[in-house]
C-alpha cells in the first residue's frame, strides 16, 4: 500500500487529468467555461446539483450579464 501522501498525489493527478479532458470537451462545444468554472460545475454535480438545472442557471446568468466574455453567444446550449 502506498503512503498516504502518494495516494493524495495520485488523486490530485487523476483530478487534473479529468479536468483536462473536460476542458477539451468544453472547448469543442464552445461552452467558454474555464478550468475553474469547470471544476466548480463538477463539484456541484458531484454534490447532487442537477446538471440540466446548472446549465440553465449558467445560461440565465450569462443573459443577465450580457455575456461579457467574447464568444458566449452560444455557450452551454
Amino acid at each position: 500500500m502506498p503512503p498516504k501522501s502518494q495516494e493524495a498525489d495520485d488523486k490530485r493527478q487523476a483530478a487534473r487529468e479529468v479536468i483536462d479532458i473536460l476542458q477539451e470537451i468544453s472547448d469543442l462545444l464552445n461552452t467558454n467555461l474555464d478550468r475553474t468554472e469547470l471544476s466548480l460545475c463538477v463539484s456541484l454535480i458531484e454534490n447532487g446539483v442537477n446538471p440540466d438545472a446548472l446549465a440553465t442557471v449558467i445560461k440565465d446568468l450569462r443573459k443577465e450579464t450580457g455575456s461579457k466574455r467574447v464568444g458566449n453567444a452560444h455557450a452551454v446550449e
